[in-house]
């Protein structure tokens, strides 16, 4: 458990997207919801036209800070993906629809018991601001979930966790953060907090 021992945390943050979270059949909601606008494409067409929209909203997220830019940002995204498929279409709310997450395998039962131990939760991660909406829409939801669009900073900068750390009022040295990632860990640590690595049930697992 990053080597620090549960009585020794009063907080735990978490990463959302490959710690808390996965696509939800993205392929196939996206050939579905393409259907129905009159379009279709195998699923090689549709899974490299996602690479480039992911590709743009990676390097645009972080300035999605309100429902304003969040609205533009989605626009622009859904452009980008049917730009790739080389079709005319206001694919807005088809995007939306198709874009799902879920739980990873065994995600609600450690969040649980990490609640169960009494330990304040955050998520914090390079996200646009629907962060806390998308988790809750997992069946995922934590006291405190903290965006790059929303700290105006994203990992590995240490900033977006002193953002996560304030609204917890939580000191770093008692808190433990779990990621997938080396800017997790490399922010994690810069900001002060313990670190274990991804996935989350061994680490709670780790515990018992």
């Amino acid at each position: 458990m990053g080597g620090v021992s549960p009585a020794a945390l009063d907080a735990v943050t978490l990463d959302a997207y490959g710690t808390l979270v996965e696509l939800d059949d993205h392929v196939g909601r996206l050939r579905r919801a393409l259907a129905e606008a009159g379009v279709e494409r195998d699923e090689r067409e549709i899974d490299r036209a996602f690479l480039r929209e992911v590709e743009h909203y990676s390097r645009h997220k972080c300035g999605a800070r309100d429902a304003a830019t969040l609205a533009e940002l989605r626009r622009d995204c859904a452009r980008v993906f049917v730009d790739a498929l080389g079709v005319d279409l206001d694919f807005r709310d088809g995007l939306a629809r198709a874009i799902a997450f879920r739980p990873l395998p065994g995600v609600l039962d450690a969040v649980g018991e990490l609640r169960a131990r009494g330990l304040a939760l955050a998520a914090v991660s390079n996200w646009d601001c629907s962060l806390g909406d998308r988790l809750a829409e997992a069946g995922i939801e934590l006291e405190v979930a903290v965006s790059c669009a929303e700290a105006g900073a994203a990992k590995p900068d240490p900033a977006i966790f002193a953002v996560a750390l304030e609204r917890l009022g939580a000191q770093p040295g008692r808190t433990l953060h779990v990621g997938d990632t080396a800017e997790d860990e490399q922010g994690a640590r810069a900001a002060g907090l313990h670190f274990a690595p991804a996935p989350l049930t061994e680490v709670v697992g780790a515990w018992r």
